[in-house]
């Protein structure tokens, strides 16, 4: 672990190998700046003396992103300096603040917004319960990365209400459609990636090029209308049912804090096409937590993703789509081949008819309006430490 002259608490997943990046204010509508998490501290790194000072006095990190990755090295490298060397620890100090009494906004004007689909065991699941008797990938899913295009302006800080969606649901006998809330509220457990350097139109970015363009890595919890989405996903996929909230944890973890994270992925079978071959790893060894009411009820783990963010982003544009700075793409639902490993109420009620049971007695097949849902994860970092990713929570209230 990189030494430290702070008294940081024991075992915080916010030390100075991870620095993950915010955005701030100190009073309600006051300004907003870029801060950096260090133990139970933000720092307000726009006073100090670093690279792209200017950047981080904006209200939010997409003039940092777009400076580029060298910029990004260069600023994280000083960071882990000033709060490691005894002589410039006093001028990093002076700029310390309590976590909790700032507000903490959304990290990043978000500019496009995908959704994958790269769990196998996620695709798997949901395959036996709506395809049962056939195979339950679909023909494509191993030869590509699927996905869809999400709605950027329904993008949310952590801790923004969840307002139960209205829309049209198909009866169970098959009847005519029905309007009225959602019940069947789900969430899905993923990790978003974040673009800071932009690309061209037409210019395909390579899978060796995402650590030029991929500044930070966050938590996302893409909340889902599963009765909407079943009625009106065919024949051109999610919408109503997805693009009313999609949560983001406050904190972007920057890409390079993650190197000790890294492993193969699974093996593929069958090979990829060339535009997907990965000579390095990008496989993330990140352990997702998910919460409900307080009560642990899976744990996904990000490691055994079928496709990882580098062949995401190749995928994205290989058509030739340019990348913009706060692009937003997340992997899909994280699930491992446990039970308890699932990433999505769906999954974990095997589609409502195996309801949760919680601690209290109650029981759970999908969300009840004032259920609070936690998402949380960690990394490894140097020499055993652990990078904490923060948190991404949500309550439930009533359809309006």
């Amino acid at each position: 672990m990189t030494p430290t002259c702070f008294d940081l608490p024991e075992g915080t997943g916010f030390g100075p190998d991870n620095l993950p990046y915010g955005v701030f204010s100190t009073e309600p509508g006051g300004r907003r700046r870029v801060g950096v998490a260090l133990g139970d501290w933000v720092i307000d790194v726009s006073r100090l003396d670093v690279p792209a000072a200017d950047a981080l006095a904006a209200p939010s990190l997409n003039p940092l992103m777009a400076r580029g990755r060298a910029t990004w090295q260069a600023l994280r490298a000083r960071l882990q300096r000033l709060v490691s060397d005894p002589e410039t620890c006093d001028a990093v100090g002076a700029h310390l603040l309590p976590r909790d009494r700032v507000t903490l906004h959304l990290p990043f004007d978000v500019a496009d917004y995908t959704d994958f689909y790269s769990s196998r065991q996620h695709a798997e699941n949901l395959g036996r319960m709506f395809r049962p008797g056939s195979p339950p990938l679909p023909p494509n899913w191993a030869h590509l990365p699927i996905g869809y295009h999400g709605r950027a302006g329904t993008v949310r800080v952590s801790g923004t209400p969840v307002v139960r969606p209205a829309g049209q649901q198909r009866p169970p006998d098959g009847g005519a459609p029905t309007f009225g809330p959602s019940q069947r509220l789900d969430i899905e457990a993923e990790v978003g990636f974040v673009v800071g350097a932009p690309s061209d139109l037409g210019r395909p970015v390579p899978v060796s090029a995402f650590p030029d363009h991929v500044f930070g890595v966050c938590l996302v919890n893409d909340w889902s209308a599963r009765d909407l989405q079943a009625w009106e996903h065919v024949p051109l996929g999610p919408f109503l049912g997805k693009s009313f909230l999609t949560s983001v944890a406050p904190w972007v973890v920057p890409l390079a804090a993650l190197e000790p994270a890294r492993v193969d992925p699974p093996d593929r079978d069958p090979q990829p096409l060339p535009y997907l071959r990965d000579d390095e790893p990008w496989g993330l060894d990140i352990a997702l937590e998910v919460r409900l009411n307080g009560e642990l009820v899976s744990s996904p783990p990000f490691r055994g993703m079928y496709w990882t963010p580098a062949q995401q982003l190749a995928h994205l544009t290989v058509n030739g789509a340019a990348l913009r700075t706060g692009d937003l793409y997340a992997s899909g639902t994280v699930s491992g081949p446990d039970a308890s490993q699932r990433g999505s109420l769906i999954e974990l009620s095997w589609d409502g008819t195996e309801p949760i049971t919680l601690a209290d007695g109650t029981t759970r097949t999908f969300l009840d309006d004032g259920d609070v849902v936690t998402l949380t994860a960690s990394a490894p970092g140097p020499d055993g430490s652990r990078l904490s990713f923060g948190e991404v929570t949500g309550r439930v209230e009533p359809a309006r």
